[in-house]
């Protein structure tokens, strides 16, 4: 009977044994993205993680905001009391593609080192190499928490098409945060849409989130690599954009002539605009005005000229009413100052684009 008795305690040992398993294998996770050794065992890095070669490059694409935010850094710690504090939110051309951090928008903003209300400037480098308006007020809306005093904000009219608002990797995965944006600012987005990623109870377990939970931990490895070479990208020579377009196509994603501004975003910007943390400038960015084959139809291979035009005024117009801050940079930048891009700059055009905006960021002061 002992025998029997001890033989049915293992067993009951083993089932408890089973079934706690099973329920920690199929609870739903908690969010583990603020856990970060940035900013603690190494640096925090200057940009947000992006990449597509993390062998060579020590970074790669993930989409938990706060395991992003969280290496980068702005998230080092306390807002210093003598900052002035300042995000500079955009797409590819913000972040950097093909430029070192020194060399980016916010590294040469940051090495004039202007001083706003008597405290010293610091840019934080927050652009993300995806180009919707709708990313960029989540970027926004996000980085509040950071408190910020100014907000320089870089677009395009690429930025702008209503039906490619969620496409983009890291809206189509942050699902919970769009819908909170569309109900907090009315945006004119369908939280039904099919771009949107909306995980089911299975992939919100620990099995589910197996590659979330892998992409964390690669990025806190890559962060020791990364933080001894400084790399966050390939470096490769700098290639010419595109200036010859040879089909004479007038094309703009799938709009003619004249534009339809209810076929853009223009209800979105205003959101990020006028709910804005901080003081916002904006900036119409700089593109490649090319001189090639039917460069009389098109600016470059994003715009023919006659969306772009319009953009432009419609834009113009917008801002006037709304009494924004706005910098239309759009022509400031010399050809041969882009890259491998109708937006992306050589270091020397960053530099003429940082200078062009401090003339113009005039920071009023409590």
């Amino acid at each position: 009977m002992n025998e029997s008795f001890n033989l049915f305690r293992a067993l009951l040992k083993g089932l408890a044994i089973y079934l706690l398993i099973v329920l920690l294998f199929t609870l739903p996770l908690p969010n583990l993205g603020g856990l970060s050794a940035y900013n603690s065992l190494f640096p925090g890095r200057p940009r947000l993680p992006f990449g597509e070669n993390p062998a060579e490059a020590y970074n790669f694409s993930l989409y938990n905001l706060d395991a992003m935010f969280a290496s980068h850094e702005i998230a080092a710690g306390p807002k210093p009391a003598d900052e002035f504090r300042v995000l500079v939110i955009g797409d590819s051309s913000v972040w950097g593609t093909l430029l070192r951090p020194e060399e980016t928008l916010s590294g040469q903003l940051n090495a004039s080192a202007p001083t706003y209300c008597g405290k010293q400037a610091r840019f934080y480098n927050l652009g993300y190499p995806t180009i919707t308006v709708t990313k960029d007020v989540m970027m926004i809306d996000y980085a509040a928490r950071y408190q910020p005093d100014q907000i320089i904000w870089l677009t395009s009219l690429e930025a702008f098409p209503l039906d490619k608002q969620l496409d983009t990797p890291l809206v189509a995965n942050n699902a919970e945060t769009i819908d909170a944006l569309i109900e907090k600012y009315d945006l004119p987005l369908d939280p039904n849409d099919a771009s949107l990623i909306r995980p089911d109870f299975w992939d919100r377990t620990l099995i589910g989130q197996r590659r979330n939970l892998a992409d964390l931990l690669r990025l806190q490895l890559y962060g020791v690599q990364w933080s001894a070479t400084g790399i966050d990208q390939i470096y490769p020579p700098y290639p010419a954009p595109q200036t010859d377009f040879a089909d004479g196509d007038d094309k703009f994603h799938n709009l003619r002539p004249p534009l339809d501004p209810s076929a853009l975003a223009f209800e979105i910007l205003a959101a990020g605009m006028n709910h804005s943390p901080a003081p916002i400038l904006l900036v119409n960015e700089p593109i490649l005005i090319s001189d090639g084959v039917n460069s009389h139809i098109r600016y470059n291979f994003f715009y023919p000229r006659w969306a772009y035009d319009s953009f432009r005024d419609r834009l113009k117009v917008r801002a006037e009413a709304e009494g924004w801050n706005y910098l239309d940079a759009w022509n400031i930048i010399p050809p041969s100052e882009f890259t491998n891009s109708a937006i992306h700059l050589t270091p020397a055009g960053e530099n003429l684009l940082a200078q062009t905006i401090l003339a113009a960021l005039q920071p009023s002061c409590p």
